[in-house]
């Protein structure tokens, strides 16, 4: 029986016991990992997964059932136990739901990968992070780390509307990171972000960044750190590295432009939206200079796919528009419910998870600045870069950033290394603020957004590069 039989199966008995919807999803994932400290591997994970996932529409209501086994006598039971469930949860009924339409497609879609990743021997990975990570701890790094992580990724996609959808998606990618221990306090600088940068690619990316060549600095700075003098606390200009630009990105847009949330359907880790529906497309989210797309076709980029789990196809569009808020993250069901008419940017990090409304792609659109640029521009500033900590409330607005490192900024010049740099603001004005925006975009990988009961783990990117803000608090201490 093949993948696309037995999701056929789950769907066909799905309808027949009562659904007037359903789709299946078979996925097939193999997953490894790889740690070291200081000169020596730590840990090797290898893991392997399989199964089927049956969603069923009955009223205004979902059912979901998942089985590790693809014979046809257990997908049609997870077709039937799905109609059932969602057959219970519509004895409370809501308004019917009639999900936006997507046409229904018989494709094939793979990520490019020029080096597959599980095809290059553990002997030369291991050997790539043991090399790095000695190198740290013989330039002072008390603790010296590195990881790389790899996931290969095979759906099989069916829907009673006709859909017949095959991807393999392939992701990976690592990163170090050196920590040096003082009397009073630690010290963090990791490369090239703090988790580590992903894509989906092949092992070319991790060949790509050179982590060896960028050991003996990260535990220098790690060690200078320790004595560098605090980021002194006021309001001045900001400049951000693309980096911690990403995740500014990623906690106060991508999460609060989830539809989910904005419909208070889901308030699970990352709480809900402080956006209401009424002013899409007339409140003004930031500066000019913001324009924020969701993108889930750019190549390599970690939130790339052909198609998403429920068969919408990967469509770029914009989230922001030179500052003013004009679209969401969707899914079918929950983009009818509002009124619109798209989808596409629902998936499951498993076959046995419910797909759910996901960040793809959400980034910036390059601006007309370089970084010297905005660095010779400024008179009095921090520049900050690498996240180290994070803080946000409920409803995405008030936050609170910390990186692991910055440099003081007098006269157009980059000065004086400082030490735990912090920054606050309220997501619109910090937003509005931004008046200098670099052209130098990197797409940084986020693997490891959390969100949902039972918790799901998604992958995300992030198109950033520096920026500046104006007149934002910084050096505040908990």
């Amino acid at each position: 029986m093949t993948e696309f039989d037995a999701a056929a199966a789950a769907v066909q008995a799905a309808l027949d016991a009562g659904a007037r919807y359903a789709d299946a999803r078979v996925m097939h994932r193999r997953y490894e990992s790889m740690t070291a400290r200081n000169g020596d591997v730590e840990e090797l994970t290898q893991d392997e997964s399989a199964g089927l996932g049956v969603r069923a529409l009955v009223g205004s209501s979902w059912g979901f059932h998942a089985v590790p086994d693809l014979s046809d006598p257990a997908a049609r039971d997870a077709g039937r136990r799905a109609a059932r469930t969602a057959a219970a949860s519509a004895r409370v009924p809501g308004p019917r739901i009639d999900p936006v339409p997507t046409e229904p497609v018989t494709a094939s879609w793979a990520s490019a990968c020029e080096v597959d990743p599980l095809g290059v021997p553990l002997s030369t990975k291991g050997d790539l992070l043991v090399e790095a990570t000695r190198l740290m701890a013989d330039h002072g790094a008390d603790i010296a780390e590195g990881l790389y992580q790899i996931w290969d990724t095979a759906k099989w996609f069916v829907s009673s509307e006709g859909h017949r959808i095959d991807q393999r998606i392939r992701e990976c990618g690592g990163g170090i990171s050196a920590t040096s221990i003082g009397t009073e306090e630690t010290q963090r600088r990791s490369y090239p972000s703090y988790r580590g940068q992903y894509g989906t690619t092949g092992w070319e990316l991790v060949d790509s960044l050179d982590l060896t060549a960028h050991a003996a600095r990260m535990a220098e700075e790690s060690r200078a750190l320790l004595t560098a003098p605090p980021c002194p606390p006021g309001e001045t200009d900001l400049i951000l590295g693309g980096e911690q630009l990403a995740l500014q990105i990623h906690e106060s847009v991508g999460h609060a432009i989830e539809l989910d949330r904005i419909l208070g359907w889901e308030a699970a880790f990352a709480g809900t939206s402080w956006l209401e529906l009424a002013r899409l497309g007339s409140l003004r989210y930031g500066s000019e200079l913001m324009t924020i797309t969701v993108d889930p076709t750019l190549p390599g980029a970690l939130g790339s796919f052909g198609y998403d789990d429920e068969g919408s196809p990967a469509v770029r569009r914009d989230a922001v528009r030179e500052g003013r808020w004009v679209g969401v993250l969707a899914g079918r069901d929950s983009a009818a419910v509002a009124g619109l008419d798209y989808g596409g940017s629902v998936r499951a990090d498993g076959w046995a998870r419910l797909p759910m409304v996901r960040m793809t792609n959400v980034g910036l659109e390059p601006g007309p600045h370089s970084l010297d640029e905005i660095i010779a521009a400024t008179d009095k500033g921090v520049l900050m870069d690498i996240n180290r900590s994070w803080s946000i409330d409920d409803r995405r607005l008030n936050f609170q950033f910390g990186c692991e490192i910055g440099w003081e900024v007098r006269n157009g010049k980059r000065g004086r290394m400082l030490r735990n740099p912090t920054y606050t603001g309220i997501s619109p004005l910090f937003w509005r603020s931004m008046d200098m925006l670099s052209s130098e975009t990197v797409a940084w990988g986020t693997p490891n957004c959390g969100k949902g009961q039972p918790g799901q783990v998604g992958h995300t990117g992030h198109p950033a590069a520096p920026a500046r803000f104006r007149g934002v608090r910084v050096g505040v201490r908990a």
